[in-house]
């Protein structure tokens, strides 16, 4: 009974996590004497401890270990508790440059602080980034409980398996799925309401480890309700696809993709509907920089 992770103490574990990639933004209440290299030791003690016992719940899941004995699993989980420790550097070096991305891509953004303390792009892609470590190491379930709980609190769903280049940028965020098999470049921006998701689910279970989901290239712009799907689907180096396109094919470097057909209506009372255009819909244009 009770043999699973427990998700109160992992959510515990990402607050402590973020004190710890973003020292000094976080004040710790509990600690009556305050100083930034005391509070970082205690904070990395305590989320070493917890987080060793979380990982050795959490490999039961794991076929290999579902009949280990408890000293085997300690041993491995204490490995990798170490492992991910020594992979924070890495975590804070990508989250600098998102931090320098989202700045510098968001003429409303008046303070990297401000960017830290209430960006939801920013919060989402940081747990994105501890719960991959996590991820890459091989750990069940807890993972996916810290990126779904960045879900919850932004609306920005970021699978942990998800692999995601330095500079990247999330503005707005609302509304945006990121799969598991995803494969993001750098500079990469993405706007809300997109999705970068499986071309068909029909196989269930086995498309597990296939590559369902689609890459991105560096310096990729996606505008607003941009679907982009498919395993195989490639998108090149420097295009930008514009908003609402549904994208299931491979579109070349420096392409920009654009829905030409929009139509807008105006009904002034009871004379006719005014139509901005008559162009058929679903219909989308390309042209290459």
């Amino acid at each position: 009974m009770f043999h699973q992770p427990d998700k109160d103490v992992i959510v515990d574990i990402v607050h402590k996590l973020l004190k710890i990639v973003y020292p000094g933004y976080f004040w710790d209440k509990s600690y009556r004497i305050y100083t930034a290299n005391n509070n970082l030791s205690l904070l990395i003690e305590d989320v070493m401890y917890n987080l060793n016992k979380q990982i050795v719940i959490a490999l039961r899941f794991r076929p290999e270990y579902e009949d280990a004995d408890e000293k085997e699993i300690e041993e491995e989980a204490q490995q990798i508790a170490i492992a991910f420790f020594k992979r924070i550097p890495k975590i804070r070096e990508y989250l600098e440059t998102d931090l320098e991305a989202a700045y510098d891509g968001d003429p409303a953004a008046y303070y990297r602080d401000e960017i830290i303390l209430s960006y939801p792009g920013q919060l989402a892609t940081t747990i994105n980034r501890i719960a991959h470590e996590l991820y890459l190491l091989e750990v069940p379930l807890i993972p996916r409980i810290m990126t779904e709980y960045a879900h919850g609190r932004t609306g920005i769903d970021i699978h942990p398996g998800a692999t995601i280049g330095k500079y990247f940028f999330i503005d707005h965020g609302t509304g945006i799925v990121i799969g598991e098999s995803t494969i993001i470049g750098e500079h990469v921006k993405i706007y809300q309401g997109v999705t970068l998701g499986a071309l068909s689910t029909r196989g269930g279970q086995r498309l597990k480890s296939v590559k369902r989901h689609p890459t991105i290239e560096d310096n990729v712009t996606i505008y607003s309700g941009a679907s982009i799907l498919g395993g195989e689907t490639v998108i090149g180096k420097n295009a930008v696809i514009g908003s609402n396109a549904f994208i299931t094919k491979s579109i070349q470097e420096g392409t920009r993709v654009s829905i030409k057909n929009q139509e807008l209506q105006f009904k002034y009372g009871k004379k006719e509907p005014v139509i901005q255009n008559d162009l058929e819909q679903d219909e989308a244009w390309y042209y290459t920089i």
